[in-house]
């Protein structure tokens, strides 16, 4: 369980008397097309009480029933700053229709054996095409983050837990699964090399397969590479090899079996392949299940030999190759997060940090005295009767923190709390509906420093002034996933692979113009 040392001030930066608000604070920027300018209205800006917490997170929501994240993360990151993840994945296996050993009809007496030449888990990066010459392609590798000279563990187990997309205990309702249920893995590892070093190499673009007969003749080697349907570019990929006595007695050995009559069916025979990743330092790869190009997809690889023998001699051998692929949306993924559980003082940091690590909290309006169920403030700005003409919340980055990885964008929703009920859930702030192109969120640069975040929430801090809402929950900031923009409801959809992390200033006064703030520009009617 994650805890957390917390205290919650409520600074105000101004205090908060109509009369000597003043509209030139130098560090923001009005909208100025917004704004009304006559002799009826006059044009003012408050700095508003805001309060700022770390938000630890125990579990986010990580399989792919309701929704395909594509992105899923495998390895370790250590960082002394945020807490350290190790990431693993467990996939169904898809098998190829009326799988077989061989196409080919064999006449007269002649028989055939098949053997297995390797097989391995293909697993490809993503990259990016620096230069492709008589030599080969030089690339670099895209979604890899923290210690890449350092190896990650890496173990491969049949998995022993069904992955059903149907909730067990009411069959009408979608399932889900949560980045902290652990693994239940079947026996030994299935890599041939037990706690195999990984350390990515965008220069890994190919495969020596030594084909051999029945006799363990070697009579051809093949190259082996993949690319993208509309290239012959080979694209780097990692092999993890597979132990071949054991694939053979689990699954070659089993092609035309009744376990391979349809997906279902091998689904329930072998549920799944778990991919875990452990260590103290490494790095962490992001890699794509859901590929447009199949063969970007990862995938169980093997390469085998039909041997062809008249009594007991050994006429040729056919290369044979079957793939098994993890990809797509029609197969059952999820993730494991092992975090951590770090403990953050209660000091002017917040945390933002991806996957199961933490968000941050944000109070607006500051404290409610009468307990009328209204922060004061926000009561004050409604009896003024105020047009809000812009509303810019700005956050800060510590620079005393890693940035490193620094999120290029953040997302801010909405964490409801039910007080009836006492059940929490997460929606939508109305601005990403009304004012997608100008909500924000987005990292800015000053002297090619990365440092702040900027959120514009006009819409939901007019709704609040008119009165068209009393509820003010808590708003909750996390580090984006392109699911978190899926804007087909109104519900927020508590997934996150995003692993990277930010440090943020709180609204303490000690920070001075760097504190965090809510500016609210607003027009009210002359007297």
């Amino acid at each position: 369980m994650k805890n957390i040392l917390q205290s919650t001030l409520y600074v105000s930066g101004f205090v908060f008397l109509f009369s000597g608000i003043i509209s030139c604070e130098k560090d923001f920027t009005d909208i100025g097309t917004s704004i009304i300018q006559n002799n009826v209205f006059s044009t003012n800006s408050i700095l508003v009480d805001i309060a700022l917490e770390n938000k630890p997170i125990e579990r986010y929501r990580a399989d792919n029933i309701s929704m395909e994240p594509g992105q899923y993360l495998l390895g370790v990151y250590n960082n002394a700053d945020y807490e350290k993840l190790e990431a693993s994945i467990l996939s169904q296996v898809g098998i190829p229709s009326g799988l077989k050993y061989s196409d080919t009809i064999y006449v007269g007496d002649s028989t055939f054996i098949s053997t297995i030449d390797t097989v391995f888990l293909k697993l490809p990066y993503q990259v990016t095409l620096l230069e492709n010459t008589s030599t080969g392609p030089s690339y670099q590798l895209d979604s890899v983050f923290g210690n890449r000279n350092q190896a990650f563990t890496l173990n491969l187990y049949q998995s022993d837990e069904y992955l059903n997309k149907l909730n067990p205990q009411d069959p009408t309702e979608g399932n889900e699964y949560r980045s902290d249920a652990v693994f239940q893995p079947i026996g030994s590892p299935l890599n041939s090399v037990v706690d195999y070093p990984f350390i990515p190499n965008e220069n890994d673009t190919l495969i020596s397969v030594k084909r051999r007969t029945s006799a363990n003749n070697v009579y051809a080697t093949d190259t082996i590479t993949f690319s993208t349907t509309n290239s012959v570019v080979p694209v780097p990929f990692a092999r993890i090899p597979l132990d071949e006595a054991v694939f053979k007695q689990l699954i070659f050995d089993k092609y035309e079996s009744s376990d391979f009559s349809s997906q279902d069916a091998f689904n329930n025979y072998f549920r799944g392949l778990i991919i875990e990743a452990s260590g103290n330092d490494g790095s962490l790869i992001s890699f794509n299940f859901n590929n447009a190009s199949s063969a970007l997809n990862p995938s169980i690889e093997v390469y085998y030999t039909n041997t062809v023998l008249k009594g007991t001699q050994v006429l040729y051998g056919i290369k044979k190759n079957t793939s098994f692929s993890l990809g797509g949306s029609a197969l059952t993924r999820r993730s494991h997060y092992k975090m951590d559980n770090r403990d953050y003082p209660a000091n002017e940091q917040i945390k933002i940090q991806g996957t199961a690590g933490s968000e941050g909290s944000i109070s607006l309006f500051g404290a409610d005295s009468d307990l009328n169920g209204i922060a004061d403030q926000l009561e004050e700005l409604r009896l003024k009767n105020v047009f809000v003409n812009d509303a810019l919340l700005t956050l800060y980055i510590d620079q005393s923190a890693d940035t490193t990885l620094v999120p290029e964008r953040l997302y801010l929703y909405k964490d409801n709390l039910d007080l009836v009920s006492g059940e929490r859930t997460q929606s939508h702030i109305i601005d990403i509906f009304t004012e997608n192109a100008t909500f924000g969120g987005f990292v800015e640069k000053e002297n090619n420093q990365k440092t702040k975040y900027s959120f514009r929430i006009t819409a939901y801090i007019s709704d609040l002034l008119r009165s068209e809402t009393n509820y003010n929950p808590k708003l909750s900031l996390k580090a984006l996933n392109p699911t978190d923009l899926n804007l087909n409801d109104t519900i927020f959809r508590p997934y996150s692979w995003n692993p990277k992390a930010v440090t943020l200033l709180n609204e303490s006064a000690s920070d001075g113009s760097k504190k965090a703030v809510l500016k609210i520009s607003y027009s009210q009617k002359e007297n």
